[in-house]
């Protein structure tokens, strides 16, 4: 058995597992980044190991964590400091093996949503795939035979800096901006809506809702063209909150795709959409796990 952390921005998610990626338990604490910082989450996670080491007689640790990471050396490489203080060069390989002796895998908690979808769901089958994850920004991960594609710098996947019409990626994809764009259309305070309240008024027809989604799938659509066209994979995994909208959103955006690549293409290029929800993280930082060191059972 082996435990699975998953560190996001605002919640920790836990489980305990086997190695067919069966979640036995599960929990989540909240991450309070900005009170704690990395030295908050850390004792969190220590509490959490603790606990499934005593009542499950865990192997291992299994992370997935937001911020930069480094796998080889298991340490956070970068964390913006307004997100997670006191977070970069945090090392959990070596911070679980001195407290527990357990060894631990740590990889970016994008990589690690994508692991789990090629792994558990939308894209099990496949071989190769791109996620992309909707949500605060966007980020991307590749995967190529079943592993992630890290790139010279580390940085493969990171299509939030990608030039699209009328800005970058982040500036043009993102739950975020759509909820933003559209309280400033309407005139609504900010935050006033969330990204729910923007799909029932596009259900709706509102003017505003229908204008910024339209805005923002053609920004996604930009995006995976240019995935497309330079790594080709098999399969387009989109997640992240407001994917769940798939209803909403994939007629129009295989639509606008059909207008962008040629039929050939479209063709051999599956879109989905992500199956395994919040798991995703866990599990996939789990495959990583049994990537690097096999069942240790």
């Amino acid at each position: 058995m082996y435990i699975c952390i998953d560190i996001g921005g605002t919640a920790i998610k836990y489980g305990v597992a086997d190695a067919a990626g069966t979640l036995h338990t599960r929990g989540s604490v909240p991450t309070e980044a900005k009170e704690y910082g990395g030295t908050g989450i850390v004792q969190k996670v220590f509490a959490i190991v603790r606990e499934a080491q005593q009542t499950h007689g865990v192997k291992g640790v299994a992370i997935s964590t937001a911020g930069m990471v480094d796998p080889k050396a298991g340490c956070i490489v970068y964390a913006l400091a307004d997100a997670i203080p006191d977070y970069t060069g945090t090392n959990w390989k070596a911070l679980m093996h001195d407290a527990f002796g357990l060894p631990a895998s740590v990889e970016n908690d994008v990589n690690c949503a994508a692991l789990g979808e090629l792994w558990q769901g939308a894209g099990r089958g496949f071989s190769s795939l791109f996620a992309m994850t909707v949500g605060t920004s966007i980020g991307g991960a590749l995967i190529v035979d079943g592993r992630i594609v890290h790139g010279a710098s580390g940085s493969a996947g990171e299509i939030a800096y990608m030039r699209v019409p009328g800005g970058r990626l982040h500036e043009r994809c993102s739950a975020t901006r759509l909820v933003a764009s559209v309280c400033r259309t309407k005139g609504l305070p900010a935050g006033s809506i969330d990204g729910h309240a923007v799909f029932d008024l596009l259900r709706k027809g509102d003017p505003a809702a229908v204008e910024e989604v339209t805005a923002l799938i053609d920004a996604l659509a930009d995006a995976i063209t240019n995935v497309v066209s330079v790594v080709s994979p098999e399969c387009i995994v989109l997640g992240g909150g407001i994917m769940a909208q798939e209803e909403a959103l994939r007629p129009p955006l295989e639509e606008a795709l059909r207008d962008r690549l040629p039929p050939l293409i479209c063709a051999a290029t599956k879109i989905t959409f992500a199956a395994t929800q919040n798991d995703a993280g866990m599990l996939g930082a789990l495959r990583h796990f049994l990537q690097e060191y096999g069942d240790l059972a």
